[in-house]
Parts: structure tokens; C-alpha cells; sequence
């Protein structure tokens, strides 16, 4: 969570119901550093076009929910007058997807272009409406169709085929655009938890907005929404250490894309320890939040 607020980067839970995936989710916005007066200005004006009823937490940034039943146009927006989707609602924001094998693939794809351009363009017989898209894709999932997979209690009842056609909903570009892949493991149950030593929600959040205000004077942007140039810029590594990276994605089967995030990621990582350069130690925390290509 640290690190995806830090970096802006989109997240994927799995894990089996119960486990607090959801909840993890709502929490996000609260790590964030509050919105800019340039963006608070965007998410006005979006909320205004929308007719939309004004945040409530502002100037906290937008939180956007849909259900998996929700169609593409809800997600991207249209209708005979464009208005703006859910991905456009949640612009400087998080949009969170939960249950993501449920919604419509086809509803999922429409995605893909948003999340690397940061804009979406919906085009009618009369208009031709660019509306910004720029936001961090939060989403969660069950490791199977009856959530539990893996379990040492074996009630999973699902066969290889069933997990396999519940994981082929999500297709590898889509999945190719999400920087941390994360397992939720089920803890042990306990209505009153004995209270763990670590860092609270203020104190992460001042992390938070130490490593986004480095990374504003650094590049003017969150690491997650870095271009090309501006990954050779600022992401530069060592021959030894460019060697190592390219070598451990040949075997984990990566594509360039995927070599392109885990690299912001790294960047992130270096961030938060207030680091100049990536070293080998943040590229290779990198690459545990990366799954293999199978």
C-alpha cells in the first residue's frame, strides 16, 4: 500500500474472501496527499459536467467504486451527450475494481488505452469528447470462483479447468498494465486482535507525501505517469545492474512494457528511501510484485 501510494501505481489484489482486500482498497485515498489547487480545478469541473454531488472529503482525492455489473459506457463514458464514465470520475483519483473477473472482459479491454494515454476519447455521429482519464487502478480478485484456492481446510471445490477459464477473464495486456501484484494471505480469526507494533495511517501518509513532493521537483509528475524519455531521465541504472534486469526478465518471460513499470517501481522504491540512483536491492523488490508470465 505504501508503495502504490508513494508512486501512484496500479495495484491487484488476490486473495480469499474475508481478507480484508476491500478494505485495504478504501483506505488508499486517505494515504494520498490531498489534491493540488490545479487538479482540485479539473475534479471540480469534472464533477460539475457530471452533475455530480461535490466530494465530501475535499479536498481529498476522488474514490470511484462501480459494481462489476456496469457496462462500458458507464466505465468510459457516452451516451447521445457524452458524459463523462467512471474512469474519467476518478481522474487524480483511485478507481477500484472489485471482484474483477465478474465484470464483462470486453467492459475490462476498454481500459487498457486509458490507463497508458491517461485520457479516453469518446467519439459520436455529432461530438468528439476527450476526457481525462488520469488515475490509479486499484483492483481485487479471488484466486478461483469459490475464493478458495489454497487453503490447508482443501474446501476448495473448484477443478483446473474452472480456475483456469475464471483467470483467462482477465487478459495478459491488462494485467500487463498493473505494476503490484499482491497475495492476501487468510490470518487467523480474532474479534479482538492484539494491537502490533507499526506505523499508522499519519505517519505512512507523511511518507507518502515526501517521496510525491521528491518526485514533483524531480520530474513534475508521479513516477507511475512517467513517459519514455522520462524513464531513461530519472531511472537510470548501472551497466552491471541493466545487465541483471534485462537477464531476470528473459527468464521471468517479461515483456518490455512490464520491464518499463517494474523500473518506476523501483524508482518508487528509491524514493522512499530517499535514494539518487536505483540500486540492485530496489529492482529486485521490483520483481517479487511482478508475476511470471506463465
Amino acid at each position: 500500500m505504501l508503495i502504490a501510494a508513494a508512486g501512484a501505481h496500479n495495484l491487484l489484489f488476490s486473495g480469499p474472501p474475508g481478507t480484508g482486500k476491500t478494505l485495504l482498497a478504501s483506505r488508499l485515498p486517505g494515504l494520498l496527499p490531498p489534491l493540488a489547487e490545479c487538479e482540485a480545478l479539473e475534479v471540480a469541473a469534472i464533477q460539475s459536467v457530471a452533475s455530480c454531488v461535490p466530494l465530501s472529503h475535499w479536498p481529498q482525492r476522488p474514490f470511484r467504486q462501480p459494481h462489476h455489473s456496469a457496462s462500458g459506457p458507464a466505465l468510459v463514458g457516452g451516451g447521445s451527450k457524452p458524459q463523462p464514465g467512471e474512469i474519467t470520475l476518478a481522474h487524480h483519483g483511485v478507481l477500484f475494481l472489485d471482484e474483477l473477473p465478474e465484470f464483462d472482459r470486453k467492459v475490462l479491454e476498454v481500459l487498457r488505452e486509458p490507463l497508458e494515454s491517461g485520457h479516453i476519447v469518446v467519439s459520436r455521429a455529432r461530438d468528439r469528447v476527450r476526457f481525462p482519464a488520469r488515475f490509479q487502478l486499484v483492483a481485487a480478485m479471488n484466486p478461483c470462483p469459490c475464493g478458495y484456492l489454497g487453503e490447508a481446510s482443501g474446501r476448495c471445490s473448484c477443478t483446473p479447468d474452472m480456475v483456469q477459464r475464471y483467470r483467462n477473464k482477465l487478459s495478459g495486456p491488462l494485467l500487463d498494465r498493473i505494476d503490484l501484484h499482491l497475495t492476501v494471505a487468510r490470518e487467523a480469526t480474532a474479534l479482538s486482535p492484539k494491537s502490533e507494533s507499526g506505523a499508522d495511517t499519519a505517519t505512512v501518509a507523511e511518507q507518502v507525501a515526501e517521496a510525491r513532493e521528491r518526485q514533483q521537483k524531480r520530474q513534475g509528475c508521479a513516477n507511475a505517469f512517467l513517459d519514455l524519455p522520462g524513464l531513461r531521465r530519472h531511472c537510470k541504472l548501472s551497466t552491471t545492474d541493466e545487465t541483471w534486469l534485462e537477464t531476470a526478465c528473459e527468464r521471468l518471460t517479461l515483456s518490455l512494457r512490464a520491464a518499463h513499470r517494474l523500473l518506476k517501481v523501483a524508482r518508487t522504491l528509491a524514493d522512499l528511501e530517499q535514494a539518487d540512483r536505483i540500486s540492485r536491492e530496489h529492482l529486485a523488490e521490483a520483481l517479487q510484485y511482478r508475476p511470471a508470465t506463465p
